[in-house]
C-alpha cells in the first residue's frame, strides 16, 4: 500500500503550530538553550541519563542513537506519518536529514556564534532581512540552522531564494522541501500572512557575487519590494547581519564568458578554485557571527503605504543602515577572520 503525507494549508498552520512546537522537541535536541547547543553530557542529564564513563560507552551511545533515530526516520517515511504545506514544505525530513547534516559545518567549521535571538518573536509573522555573501550562498543555510537550533521555539525559517535556484535539478526540490520558495510579492506576503517566519537577501546576486575587495560592503537593496510584503501584512522586520561569510570563497576574479556559457551569474575565481579542483570547493574555516537586530515595526503604517515608493525607500535605507552599521560593529570586534 502506498502512503502519501498529508498536505497542510497554510490557513490551517496556526492550529497546528502549538502540536508541531511540541513535535520539534526531539531527544536529540534535549538540552538546547536559547543562547546555544549544549554539550552531550548536559543533554544526556537532561534527559536522565548517565554520562558515559569511556569513550566506547560515548561511541555506542552515539551510534544506538543514531539507529534509533533512523528507524524512526524510516517507519515514519514508510507509514506517510509526516506532513507538507502548499508550498512542498517538508518539515520532518528538514529536523531529520537536512539540519543534522549542516550542524558539523555550523559548529564545528564555521563555529557560528548567534546573539539577538529574543528579538525573533516566538509565534507569528515576522520578516528576517540579511546581508548576503560568500560566492556560494551558504549563509542562508547557515541562518536557517541558527534559527531553529538557538530559537526556545524551534522556528523554522522559510526563505525567499531566487528563481536559479529552483530550476536547479536535486537543488531546487531539496530547497523547497527546506521550506523556500521563490522571491516573489504573493509568496512572501502568503508566508508572512500566514505566520511564518520568513527571511530574505535583499542583495541577491550581486550582495553573494561580489569581489573579495568589495567584502562587508552591502550592495543595493533592489526597489524595496520585502518592505512593502512587510507593511501589507503588518508584521516586523528583523535586521540580520552575518560576519565571516566573506572569507569561505574570497572571490578574485569572474569568468564572465564562462559563467554566460553555462547560464549562471557569474564563475567565480578565488585562491583555491578552480586551480585544486573538487579541493577548492572546500570552503575555508572563518568564524561567524549572526546576530539579530531590534525588530523594526511596521504597524504604523497603513497598507497603501506599501504603494508610496518614497516611504518604501525610507524604510528600505533604514534597514540597509542598521544591517551596515552592526557589521561594520562585529568587525571591529574580530580579531581574525578564521580566528574570532
Amino acid at each position: 500500500m502506498n502512503h502519501v503525507a498529508k498536505v497542510i494549508h497554510l490557513h490551517d498552520q496556526t492550529v497546528e503550530s502549538g502540536r508541531r512546537t511540541a513535535e520539534r522537541r526531539r531527544p536529540e535536541t534535549l538540552g538546547r538553550t536559547a543562547t546555544g547547543v549544549t554539550s552531550l553530557t548536559d543533554r544526556l542529564a537532561a534527559a536522565e541519563q548517565p554520562a558515559p564513563r569511556s569513550v566506547g560507552d560515548l561511541l555506542r551511545g552515539a551510534l544506538g542513537g543514531q539507529i534509533s533515530r533512523t528507524a524512526e526516520f524510516a517507519r515514519r517515511r514508510l507509514t506517510g506519518d509526516y506532513q507538507i504545506d502548499e508550498f512542498g514544505f517538508d518539515e520532518h525530513l528538514l529536523e531529520s536529514v537536512i539540519l543534522p547534516a549542516l550542524r558539523p559545518m555550523s559548529d564545528l567549521w564555521f563555529r557560528v556564534q548567534v546573539s539577538g535571538m529574543q528579538n525573533i518573536p516566538e509565534v507569528g509573522g515576522a520578516l528576517i532581512v540579511a546581508n548576503h555573501a560568500g560566492t556560494v550562498p551558504l549563509d542562508g543555510l547557515m541562518l536557517q540552522l541558527a534559527v531553529h537550533d538557538h530559537h526556545p521555539k524551534q522556528r523554522a525559517l522559510r526563505l525567499l531564494a531566487a528563481d536559479l535556484i529552483f530550476e536547479m535539478p536535486v537543488l531546487g526540490a531539496m530547497a523547497r522541501k527546506a521550506g523556500h520558495t521563490l522571491a516573489c510579492r504573493e509568496d512572501a506576503e502568503r508566508l508572512l500572512r500566514s505566520g511564518e517566519l520568513t527571511g530574505v537577501f535583499p542583495e541577491g546576486f550581486k550582495g553573494v557575487g561580489k569581489n573579495y575587495a568589495d567584502r562587508y560592503k552591502l550592495q543595493r537593496f533592489g526597489r524595496g519590494g520585502f518592505v512593502a510584503a512587510a507593511v501589507r501584512t503588518g508584521v516586523p522586520i528583523i535586521p540580520c547581519s552575518i560576519v565571516g561569510s566573506e572569507e569561505i570563497y574570497p572571490k578574485l576574479a569572474d569568468l564572465k564568458p564562462l559563467a554566460r556559457l553555462l547560464g549562471l551569474p557569474y564563475f567565480p575565481v578565488t585562491p583555491l578554485f578552480p586551480h585544486l579542483g573538487p579541493l577548492g570547493a572546500v570552503p575555508l574555516p572563518s568564524k561567524w557571527y549572526i546576530e539579530f537586530g531590534e525588530p523594526i515595526t511596521t504597524t504604523s503604517y497603513e497598507p497603501e503605504a506599501a504603494d508610496d515608493p518614497m516611504t518604501m525607500f525610507e524604510v528600505t535605507d533604514q534597514v540597509r543602515e542598521t544591517i551596515q552599521q552592526t557589521l561594520y560593529r562585529l568587525l571591529t570586534k574580530r580579531r581574525g577572520a578564521f580566528t574570532g
